[in-house]
């Protein structure tokens, strides 16, 4: 019963923001692991950024530190992605997934696509003047 749906993805001037929310139902995020990733045409599904319940536990893209945050609201199943500085490189669909943890291994933070179990629909992100 776990579903992902991401939302906020549109069209964005170069050098504009946006943000994607993943809202994840059927489960808490008390011990998961929420990744984004995206993947363009033609091109490997690749690793943004992820958070975890684990201080430290989050990975950024090289190509977007410093450019896009990630944060989450336990209390309402929500992970964000804010994305400043858009480049039109960043014209992707942007997925969120799970990687599920318990309270005695917790899930933690990987930009390996297979070790995520359950995976949101997407979200279109277009930079574009």
């Amino acid at each position: 019963q776990v579903q992902l749906v991401e939302s906020g993805g549109g069209l964005v001037q170069p050098g504009g923001s946006l943000r994607v929310s993943c809202v994840v139902s059927g489960t808490t995020l008390d011990w998961d692991a929420i990744g984004w990733f995206r993947q363009a045409p033609g091109k490997e599904r690749e690793g943004v950024s992820c958070i975890s319940k684990s201080a430290g536990s989050t990975y950024y893209l090289d190509s977007v530190k410093g450019r896009f945050t990630i944060s989450r609201d336990t209390a309402k199943n929500t992970v964000y992605l804010q994305m400043n500085s858009l480049k039109p490189e960043d014209t992707a669909v942007y997925y969120c997934a799970r990687r599920s943890g318990t309270r005695w291994t917790t899930g933690v933070c990987t930009a390996r696509v297979t070790a995520y179990e359950s995976w949101g629909r997407g979200t279109q992100v277009t930079v574009s003047s």
